[in-house]
């Protein structure tokens, strides 16, 4: 309706009416800004607008209502005045249901003016000038809130965008400068000092449950979590807590392969940490679910730090058994590890590979026979369990 009637031939009794109202401009204004300010805060929270810019909008609103009136403008819903209106207000702040009342209350005061003067007009020329008031209302209502909502979408993604590099900058050791610390924390809303854990998940955002930062805050943890190519990398601050009661509730909110990092001491110490998360992530195998702290790997760490020194430490330990047929290989392999777990009681291990503590004896003295060597004694045990160990990360052989 709002296009037919705009696009329908103007009366010269209508353009006549309009015309009386715009010289009551500047009263229609003050009227306009009077009405909306009453002592219900959340209706009137125009507190980022100073008193003229209120002035000005109201005044281009209510004589843009009139040229449409008037038929002097006829782009139904692309009203420039109103998505200017729409693009100032949410770039400072004010609320959308604000602005719609103000608008609704500008076209109320516009149409009792009209009313006022219609004077001896025909009752379907009134008619039709209310059909045509309301029409520019709702056109330059939803010209606000598309222009509105189009600003408050660019603000999004403009903060994230901030927000990503800010935490980019963060991962890559800026915060070492005392300033740039205190920014990012002002910004991203932690403490520049005391502990963190930093957690690295593998995988995208479902790995990490939505609305994990929230939940960690209301329990009073604060910590922002940010995605990477592969990974998800959370910024957790203890804040005089114990590392491992946070790291509990965080661990409540990882479906996916996860590692923290030992405590690091504030936000300059985040690079430090975020390697060290990323070195624990990398000794889990694929099939880990769940987060472990690089304190429980630091075994798996050392050998994924030095891979060309385990693979020669793997070869020299265990290769005869490794050239075995597959079946063989994983049955003796499989045999030693729960052995070792089982502090090298054969008694023990029996149940858990389900037969005879005598076939587990038997088992052990084939792969001694293998190696050339006994299998008990400390150095023994501490050779035979890296290079386990270092199976279990992926470095073996067919």
């Amino acid at each position: 309706m709002a296009a037919r009637t705009e696009h329908t031939p103007t009366s010269s009794g209508t353009r006549r009416l309009v015309a009386a109202c715009r010289t009551d401009i500047p009263v229609l204004t003050r009227q306009l800004i009077a009405a909306i300010f009453t002592d219900i805060p959340e209706w009137t929270d125009y507190s980022p607008v100073s008193r003229d810019d209120l002035h000005t909008a109201c005044c281009r609103y209510l004589t843009r209502v009139l040229d449409r009136v008037a038929g002097e403008v006829t782009v139904p819903d692309r009203d420039d005045v109103a998505a200017a209106i729409g693009r100032n207000r949410a770039a400072q702040g004010v609320p959308l249901e604000v602005m719609l009342r103000t608008f609704r209350l500008g076209g109320q005061i516009v149409w009792e003016a009209l009313l006022d003067r219609a004077g001896e007009l025909p009752p379907g020329e009134v008619r039709r000038i209310g059909v045509a008031t309301w029409s520019a209302i709702d056109g330059m209502s939803s010209a606000l809130v598309t222009s509105y909502r189009s600003t408050e979408l660019e603000q999004v993604r403009r903060d994230e965008r901030r927000r990503h590099g800010l935490i980019e900058d963060l991962l890559a050791g800026s915060a070492r400068d005392a300033t740039f610390a205190a920014r990012a924390a002002r910004e991203l809303n932690l403490p520049a000092h005391g502990g963190y854990l930093v957690v690295a998940v593998r995988g995208e955002r479902p790995n990490v449950e939505i609305g994990t930062e929230a939940a960690l805050a209301a329990l009073g943890i604060r910590s922002v979590w940010h995605d990477r190519v592969e990974t998800v990398v959370g910024l957790v601050s203890l804040e005089q807590r114990d590392g491992s009661a946070v790291l509990d509730q965080v661990r409540n909110r990882i479906r996916g392969r996860a590692a923290a990092s030992p405590v690091v001491q504030g936000l300059a110490q985040i690079e430090t940490g975020h390697a060290l998360a990323m070195l624990g992530l990398e000794t889990l195998p694929d099939t880990e679910r769940g987060v472990v702290s690089l304190e429980q790997r630091y075994p798996e760490a050392l050998l994924l730090r030095s891979p060309d020194l385990t693979a020669l430490m793997v070869a020299r330990t265990l290769g005869p058994v490794l050239e075995l047929p597959t079946k063989e290989r994983q049955i003796l392999l499989r045999t030693l590890a729960i052995w070792l777990e089982e502090n090298c009681s054969a008694a023990n291990a029996a149940p858990r590979l389900h037969c005879h503590r005598n076939t587990v004896i038997n088992r052990l003295q084939r792969i001694s026979v293998l190696l050339g060597r006994r299998l008990e004694g400390q150095r023994s045990y501490l050779e035979l369990s890296l290079a386990l160990a270092a199976l279990e990360m992926g470095h073996h052989q067919d």
